[in-house]
């Protein structure tokens, strides 16, 4: 039985329309689209379930957490600039099923990109427990560290 679209993506595909969703298209609560559909009504569901669990858990309704540190300039750009290369990767392996590439050299950049992200994912970790955790802790948050091993469950 296929999910429900939250109302977040209801409200996206209403101004965009159901045939068409752009790459790249911000949704409320962290959502993006990754790839374009070109079907009607129909959309890479498991990609924007998964860009936020709590618009899941809401119903769709945006529920969004800001630290209380900012980043530097410095962590700032470094994640970006992960991001970026993660993005051309992406780019170039698009590219390459567009030119009929052997599977093999695919699945190679695959790989490289899941690995890029994993280890994207965790420096965000380290810097949530040095940060945000740490700063819950000491105003007496204790719940916060059963976020941060659900927060690695995910990330395994």
């Amino acid at each position: 039985m296929k999910k429900p679209l939250p109302r977040a993506i209801l409200a996206a595909q209403k101004r965009i329309g159901n045939n068409f969703f752009s790459e790249g298209l911000t949704i409320p609560c962290g959502g993006i689209i990754l790839k374009t559909a070109r079907y009607p009504g129909w959309v890479f569901e498991k990609e924007v379930f998964a860009m936020s669990d709590a618009m899941q858990n809401t119903g769709g309704a945006c529920c969004h957490h800001h630290k209380a540190t900012p980043r530097s300039e410095q962590e700032l750009r470094l994640l970006q600039n992960r991001l970026k290369r993660m993005m051309g990767q992406l780019n170039g392996i698009s590219k390459m099923l567009d030119e009929n590439r052997y599977c093999g050299d695919i699945l190679i950049q695959v790989a490289a990109v899941e690995s890029a992200l994993q280890s994207f994912g965790y420096l965000v970790l380290q810097d949530h427990l040095e940060t945000c955790v740490v700063e819950e802790i000491q105003k007496g948050n204790t719940q916060i560290v059963d976020e941060a091993v659900e927060l690695i469950k995910k990330l395994k």
